[in-house]
């Protein structure tokens, strides 16, 4: 059964390419939903997927793409996450 977590990742998150390796990423597990940046400097991720394929991404964001330094990773409520197309990957 498919799951959606959302994660507010921070520390050097910001024009690093962060959002564009989440989206591949997640293409390759086969995820749905966004990578945004956020004002204050984090990076808004939600996925919705296979539950397995959802912890890949979370072990994948706790390190991020090679220039970029992440400080903290923290699951937020869904209900606060933004809407999102369950068929794609996106990045605003």
């Amino acid at each position: 059964m498919a799951e959606a977590r959302r994660w507010l990742i921070s520390g050097r998150v910001q024009g690093v390419f962060f959002r564009a390796s989440t989206r591949r990423q997640a293409e390759v597990l086969a995820l749905a939903g966004y990578a945004v940046n956020l004002p204050d400097g984090r990076v808004e991720v939600l996925a919705h997927g296979d539950p397995a394929a959802l912890e890949q991404l979370a072990d994948w964001l706790r390190a991020g793409p090679p220039a970029a330094r992440v400080d903290a990773l923290e699951t937020a409520s869904l209900e606060q996450a933004r809407p999102y197309d369950p068929g794609r990957f996106t990045t605003a």
